[in-house]
């Protein structure tokens, strides 16, 4: 949340952002020209962060502006008490907020979104929440709630039981805490009243999103009420979605941004990158918004793009995170900047990556890679590693493991992700740069993480012991005994530097 203290000259001059001033406001600054009055709440959102309001409610927005007879609005909801910040601003602001869109080339452009016109609180009035999702006039609850709001045991990939959340949930299904619970309460009035059901449509950054919302959905539906359970199955589309656009964390400079060049008090704004992408699965339960007029792609089967996507941006990420944060950078694009990092993160997209996927209709993968290093250093777009590097232990054995598995199974090179492994290795065990500057780390295993890399000196292999993360990888000859040498260099050295030149070397680059 942007912090930040107005001088008493812009502040006696300054507009505040609700639907009253709008006509105050600068052109520039794009205001919606459709009814916000005429939308119906027929989008229920859970999660209203800076990536729905750069994405989603994006893309809404552009709709609106398009076609002013659409009606389709957004109704956000917030179900942990964490969200009672976001939930009070926008109530101030009728839900408006401003989006922030900085080139590469320094251009800013700046665009007040409408599409949100409410918010509801699942902590304080669950029965809201429940309510609004059982109304007909709701056809689709989306989500963006991260990985770890899908309760999955990282043991077993199953529900987690053990959850205290998901067992309350069972006990008290009016007064649900998960987003499971919420679902399926109002499924279970919609049920009752013979209405249609509505699509749960996960707009988060996990492969196959649609088909683990659905399994952990109908985990918790089958031990509550299996009739319920073989309706949501039968009735509810999960369809699969790939999203993409970079949306750093808001800051002070942000809101200040806006308050200097516009005369505006918006108290939290979204900042994000002009590159804007998202594919889904055209199966739905019921209604859909015209998406594809605002640039949605809809396609029968997301798999090819989503893999690209993760195995390329978001390994990218992490390449750059966790061997950037070892040589002291801050930002992504920082590290990116630095030609041995770009030789580098192109590598292993050329090299380890990209024999691994699928072919992807429409797509110039070559163009892609390209863009992709562009927009990574971007630096107007000030993406912290820290951020990057956040939940690692969830981020990892999605977006870059399963690569190196493909390899190992194929005969491919490995070295490239390897010693990302390895750095995370000296990240953990450390918690500091090579220069000793602590690191801040985020991550729901940091402590076992830490034990476990604490070991490598008395046994190379020790990190490995993180089996929820690592699996069986240990077993493989091939992959320790290279991973054994780059961390016993690594350690002894204190030179990531050197370690990628080799790799680099190694691959005749």
């Amino acid at each position: 949340m942007p912090n930040h203290s107005e001088s008493p000259k812009a502040a006696s001059s300054s507009i505040s952002l609700n639907q009253a001033n709008l006509s105050r406001l600068s052109p520039d600054l794009n205001p919606p020209t459709y009814d916000r009055k005429a939308l119906k709440p027929r989008i229920v959102h859970v999660g209203v962060g800076g990536f729905h309001r750069s994405h989603e409610a994006f893309y809404t927005d552009e709709l609106l502006r398009q076609n002013p007879s659409c009606d389709w609005g957004i109704c956000g909801v917030g179900l942990r008490e964490a969200d009672t910040r976001i939930a009070e601003v926008l109530k101030r602001q009728d839900h408006l907020y401003t989006l922030i869109v900085r080139h590469p080339d320094g251009k800013v452009e700046s665009q007040v979104i409408g599409s949100i016109m409410g918010f509801l609180q699942g902590w304080t009035d669950p029965e809201a929440v429940i309510n609004q999702m059982a109304d007909p006039v709701t056809e689709i609850v989306s989500l963006t709630i991260t990985e770890g709001g899908y309760n999955v045991d990282t043991a077993t990939g199953e529900f987690n039981w053990n959850n205290p959340d998901a067992v309350h949930d069972l006990e008290h299904p009016q007064t649900p805490k998960l987003v499971f619970g919420f679902l399926t309460a109002a499924l279970q009035q919609r049920r009752a009243k013979n209405l249609p059901a509505f699509t749960i449509q996960s707009c988060d950054n996990i492969q196959h999103n649609g088909n683990l919302t659905r399994k952990m959905l109908l985990a918790f539906a089958e031990r509550q009420d299996p009739e319920l359970a073989n309706w949501i199955d039968a009735q509810v589309a999960f369809p699969n979605a790939m999203v993409d656009r970079i949306t750093p964390v808001t800051t002070a400079a942000d809101s200040d941004h806006l308050l200097e060049r516009y005369g505006v008090v918006d108290e939290w704004p979204v900042t994000c990158e002009p590159f804007c992408q998202w594919v889904i699965e055209d199966q739905f339960s019921s209604g859909r918004p015209a998406w594809e007029a605002a640039g949605t792609q809809f396609v029968p089967d997301v798999t090819p793009y989503e893999k690209m996507k993760l195995r390329l941006l978001n390994a990218g990420h992490s390449v750059l995170g966790l061997l950037g944060s070892l040589r002291g950078f801050g930002t992504i694009d920082e590290a990116v900047n630095d030609s041995l990092f770009a030789e580098y993160l192109r590598g292993f997209m050329d090299i380890e990556a990209t024999p691994t996927l699928d072919r992807v209709e429409g797509i110039d993968l070559s163009g892609y890679k390209s863009t992709l290093i562009e927009r990574f250093g971007n630096p107007n777009i000030k993406d912290r590693l820290s951020r990057i590097c956040l939940e690692s232990s969830a981020k990892l054995p999605v977006f870059l493991i399963p690569t190196l598995r493909d390899n190992l199974d194929s005969g491919g090179s490995i070295k490239f992700a390897t010693l990302v492994l390895v750095a995370w290795c000296y990240y953990s065990d450390h918690q500091t740069d090579l220069e000793g500057n602590g690191l801040e780390i985020i991550d729901g295993l940091k402590e076992p993480l830490h034990r476990a890399a604490a070991g490598t000196r008395q046994e190379p292999l020790s990190f490995l012991d993180v089996k929820p993360v690592f699996g069986d990888l240990a077993c493989n000859d091939r992959f320790t005994a290279q991973y054994i040498t780059m961390v016993e260099a690594l350690y002894e050295t204190n030179d990531i530097a050197s370690l990628m030149k080799t790799v680099i070397a190694d691959a005749g680059l």
